[in-house]
């Protein structure tokens, strides 16, 4: 069962509190100073988050008697700081979110939508409990890449998917991805062939498939052509964060690893040829996926971001 906005905003709140408050109380009980000003704006401000999972750390800080709280509000160190106990002493510190794999995923799922959809800051800080500044932040890094649209004045926006672009990038891809390896063909090191085909077959002791994409920018890097690279610098960010994105499924994952190794297994043999007709097929192999995907969320709606 999916989970509604209301849990997830839930969840995502409760995650950044956890943070906070071990954050927090590790300082404390360590007599390390605070970061800054004991007050839920500079909290908020230093942790880059709205002010719902900081007061919701701070709450149980004063329950756990960390704090002190006046009758006006205002907070203070509790004169007699308590000993954590040895759950907590024990337990790992919970991780920070990851603001651009987070608000990456968020716009592509808008994305795929196929028109374009305003990215309101209010509405989203609200519904992750970030901060607004670090929104932001994490916006000018996507549209930086080529993640989303940003709109003088007006604000930003997801990129809206369309199934011709992607035939376009493609065919632009497949020639000068084939280019790249021809140019690198004379400098390839086969120590590192070897490790990248390692990278997608399967291990002792890891469950299901491992998929390497390393070979790709390999083969850019190799062909030494500022041109093809200036390509993909300009134009390969949102795919590439797109086709991450609809791997999904174990299948999918083995089936990218399977066409990665063929490709690696002609250049490794030198056979020009069959590497570059693996290679192309595997990068066309993209479109039907990326469409797949499309029909799914047409048919079940936008998956649940948690």
């Amino acid at each position: 069962m999916q989970q509604t906005t209301q849990d997830r905003k839930s969840i995502r709140s409760t995650s950044l509190a956890d943070f906070i408050l071990h954050d927090l109380q590790t300082r404390l009980c360590s007599n390390e100073p605070l970061p800054v000003r004991l007050t839920l704006s500079a909290l908020a401000t230093h942790y880059g988050v709205s002010f719902t999972p900081v007061r919701e750390a701070v709450d149980e800080l004063v329950d756990r008697g960390y704090l002190v709280r006046s009758a006006s509000g205002r907070l203070s160190l509790c004169a007699d700081l308590p000993k954590p106990d040895d759950d907590e002493a024990a337990s790992p510190p919970p991780q920070m979110v990851n603001w651009d794999a987070v608000l990456t995923r968020y716009a592509l799922i808008e994305s795929l939508r196929g028109v374009p959809v305003p990215l309101r800051e209010e509405a989203i800080s609200q519904q992750f409990g970030i901060g607004r500044t670090v929104l932001r932040q994490v916006f000018h890094r996507l549209a930086g890449a080529g993640l989303i649209d940003y709109l003088p004045r007006r604000g930003w926006r997801a990129r809206p998917f369309r199934a011709q672009d992607l035939r376009a990038y493609l065919d632009v891809r497949v020639t000068l991805e084939l280019k790249s390896l021809e140019l690198a063909w004379p400098r390839l090191d086969d120590a590192k062939l070897t490790a990248m085909l390692a990278g997608n077959l399967p291990a002792d002791g890891i469950k299901g498939p491992r998929l390497d994409n390393r070979l790709h920018q390999y083969f850019i890097q190799l062909a030494d052509n500022r041109y093809i690279s200036d390509f993909f610098a300009q134009y390969g960010g949102y795919y590439r964060a797109l086709f991450d994105y609809v791997t999904l499924g174990e299948h999918v994952v083995r089936e990218k690893a399977d066409q990665h190794c063929e490709i690696l297994r002609c250049v490794l043999a030198r056979d020009l040829p069959g590497a570059q007709a693996a290679l192309e097929y595997h990068i066309r192999e993209q479109e039907p996926v990326v469409l797949r995907m499309m029909a799914k969320l047409e048919a079940d709606g936008a998956p649940a971001l948690d």
